[in-house]
C-alpha cells in the first residue's frame, strides 16, 4: 500500500506557485482553494492545489474576474485539481465574453492608430476620449452643468 503524498505548507505552495502567501489566504477566504489545519493550526494543502492555482492564474491572465473564476471552480468537486477536460469545459462558458473583449480591443487598437496622427485631443469629437457622447450636438463644455439661461440646468 502506497503512502499518501505529504501535504504542502503555505510557504511551499507559495514558492511552487509563485503566489504570495497573502494571496493564498485571500483565495482560501473566498473559497477558491482549501486547506486543512494541523493540531498547531497551520495550513496544509493537498498537491492538487497547485493545479487549481495554475487555473486561477490562467483565468486571471485572460481578464476574468475572481467571481467568474470562483463560479467556475464551484462546478468542480472540493479539492479537485482541474485537468485538461475541466479547463476545456469551463473555458467554453467564457468563449463569447472573451471573443467580445478581443473584438473590442481590436476596434480600440484600430481607432487609436488613426488617432495618433490626428492630434485633435478634442473632447467634442474624439470617439476614444469621449465615446457615445449624447450631448455632443449641444456644443462644447458640459451643457447639463450650465445655468438654465444657457439651456442647461
Amino acid at each position: 500500500m502506497s503512502k499518501p503524498a505529504p501535504k504542502l505548507t503555505i510557504g511551499e505552495v507559495a514558492e511552487r506557485s509563485g503566489f504570495a502567501t497573502t494571496a493564498l489566504r485571500f483565495y482560501e477566504d473566498r473559497g477558491l482553494i482549501s486547506s486543512t489545519r494541523t493540531s498547531g493550526n497551520q495550513r496544509r494543502y493537498e498537491r492538487g492545489v497547485l493545479r487549481r492555482l495554475a487555473f486561477i492564474r490562467a483565468a486571471q491572465r485572460v481578464g476574468l474576474s475572481l467571481e467568474d473564476i470562483a463560479d467556475a471552480l464551484s462546478a468542480l468537486p472540493d479539492n479537485h485539481a482541474p485537468g485538461k477536460s475541466d479547463w476545456a469545459r469551463l473555458s467554453e462558458r467564457w468563449r463569447d465574453e472573451l471573443d467580445a473583449r478581443i473584438d473590442g480591443l481590436r476596434r480600440l487598437r484600430d481607432r487609436l492608430t488613426g488617432c495618433i496622427g490626428c492630434g485633435c485631443l478634442s473632447l467634442n469629437t474624439c470617439s476614444l476620449y469621449n465615446p457615445d457622447d449624447r450631448m455632443a450636438d449641444n456644443g462644447p463644455a458640459a451643457p447639463l452643468l450650465r445655468p438654465k439661461s444657457d439651456g442647461g440646468l
